[in-house]
């Protein structure tokens, strides 16, 4: 018997008890790894817990961390964010406005002009010769006939007197032979000379005439060369740089002359405009009404003169579809220059007494161009309008909307229908707290958040009562921002509502895990 194998039976009811000795040391460490971790993830779920029930009451109102999970009142929870987003609709929202009122409006049509010169002149040398003077400075205004320039006359002096000695000289024959005739014709009537003598001397006389003319024109022409040596200005304006030195040999075949003249008193300005407002323009013309037109600068910002049109185009465009103008300008402070390019403003009518809005307060979306219009009970509600033509920083509407209504320009991002909003000033430098030295207020609690980091500083940034995170709803700045250091709080006022969401949950998130519940 004690030969015989074991059985299946006694087998398997042999394994586990020699099994169990090596498995259950492997259990042992393995359940050894799993619960300092069991530990640790129910820790930082206790402290999530305490720190949520126990969180300060400035995180629900716009302080560092607004942006967190919170109860949500009536609705059954969501979440809260800084703007209009979801949840945040209740929050009363910083906006700026401005009335809506009457006013006239400017129908205007913009265009890029190039300003022109009335006349340009190349100053050139009708004689050659050295240039002895140049007597005008460069950039000064001239008038025509003053004199710019000497070349040098002695050659043409000299011409002109060998022709007026020959004048002379011409002249005297001529009143010789006239003696002659007069001693010939009475010698013809005694029948002492043959008529062929009397015939001749006449044709020497009518001869010597012709004679004395050819040298009449050979001095004027002697004469008119020596006046070219004295360079004058053709046209009065302002002349540029000079082209000849002193000492050059100037010649009439100078490609750049000697200096060129522009005349910008007055200037023109060539622009097109699109064809369309061809029968406006040629209304305004034929009834001989000025039509104004303001140059601007590049920029837009500043503009330079303001002028009349003088002309149009004979002809259409037909690549562009335009129709080119010209304006004249009396540019007496010289704001305009030859070849400079400005922007040009050509205006076609007036609206008189029209409703208007800034520009700013117009918004566009899928019901069309809309407004924020500011209720009594600072809501605001939408109301569609119709946009007109812009005069500046205002806009001509046509809709539900009447003069003296406010309507929201700054902070229209956050806005939805029927929200609260607080009402500040436009101008940022007359807001609250604007004028204090370096950009924050003087509490205590400010110095500590200077000395400390951007996550310390939004940390007692958090510290709020509930009455301050109040009182900082009424600026747009909020009051947390004052105990971050000042670099931190330029840069947070730079964000967009998105941006600010985000950083300040960061902030909210690595407070929470240096276990600061400050």
């Amino acid at each position: 018997m004690s030969s015989l194998p074991p059985s299946p039976e006694s087998t398997a009811s042999t394994t586990p008890a020699t099994a169990s000795p090596t498995l259950h040391p492997r259990r042992r460490r393995q359940q050894g790894k799993v619960w300092p971790w069991l530990l640790v993830a129910a820790v930082i779920a206790g402290g999530v817990g305490v720190w949520w029930k126990t969180r300060p009451a400035s995180d629900a109102n716009g302080g560092p961390g607004a942006g967190a999970s919170a109860p949500g009142g009536g609705n059954g929870g969501g979440r809260r964010f800084a703007g209009g987003g979801p949840g945040g609709a209740n929050r009363t929202q910083p906006v700026s406005v401005d009335q809506v009122r009457e006013q006239n409006i400017r129908v205007s049509a913009s265009a890029i002009g190039t300003i022109t010169a009335s006349n340009t002149a190349i100053v050139h040398a009708q004689v050659s010769g050295v240039l002895q003077s140049i007597q005008f400075k460069e950039g000064q205004q001239v008038k025509a006939g003053q004199q710019l320039a000497q070349i040098d006359p002695r050659a043409f002096q000299a011409a002109l007197g060998q022709a007026e000695g020959a004048l002379v000289r011409d002249k005297a024959s001529l009143e010789n032979a006239r003696l002659d005739l007069a001693r010939y014709r009475d010698l013809a009537a005694k029948d002492a000379i043959p008529k062929q003598q009397l015939d001749t001397q006449e044709a020497l006389l009518r001869q010597l005439e012709g004679t004395i003319k050819l040298d009449q024109a050979a001095v004027d022409s002697a004469r008119l060369q020596l006046s070219y040596a004295r360079v004058t200005a053709p046209i009065s304006g302002r002349v540029g740089l000079k082209q000849a030195d002193l000492g050059n040999v100037v010649s009439p075949s100078d490609a750049n002359g000697i200096v060129t003249i522009t005349q910008n008193h007055p200037i023109a300005m060539v622009f097109a405009v699109p064809s369309t407002l061809l029968p406006q323009i040629t209304k305004k013309l034929r009834a001989n009404e000025p039509l104004a037109v303001e140059a601007w600068d590049r920029t837009g910002a500043t503009r330079l003169a303001t002028g009349r049109v003088a002309t149009l185009d004979n002809s259409i465009d037909t690549t562009t579809d335009t129709v080119k103008l010209k304006a004249t300008f009396a540019n007496e402070d010289d704001a305009l220059f030859p070849n400079q390019s400005v922007g040009a403003k050509l205006q076609l009518d007036v609206l008189a007494n029209h409703l208007a809005v800034p520009t700013a307060a117009v918004q566009r979306g899928s019901q069309g161009f809309y407004v924020y219009v500011v209720n009594a009970d600072n809501s605001v509600a939408t109301r569609v309008v119709k946009p007109g033509p812009v005069d500046g920083d205002w806009m001509a509407v046509d809709g539900k909307v009447e003069a003296g209504e406010k309507v929201v320009i700054d902070g229209v991002d956050r806005l939805r229908e029927g929200a609260k909003v607080e009402i500040i000033a436009s101008d940022p430098q007359k807001r609250a707290g604007a004028a204090t030295p370096g950009g924050r207020r003087n509490r205590g609690a400010g110095a500590a958040g200077a000395a400390s980091g951007a996550a310390s500083g939004a940390a007692s940034g958090a510290h709020h009562t509930a009455s301050e995170a109040a009182s900082a709803d009424a600026q747009e700045r909020p009051r947390w921002l004052d105990r971050l250091p000042p670099d931190v709080q330029e840069k947070v006022m730079k964000m967009s509502p998105e941006e600010r969401e985000a950083w300040i949950a960061k902030r909210r998130a690595e407070r929470a895990a240096s276990g600061n519940g400050n």
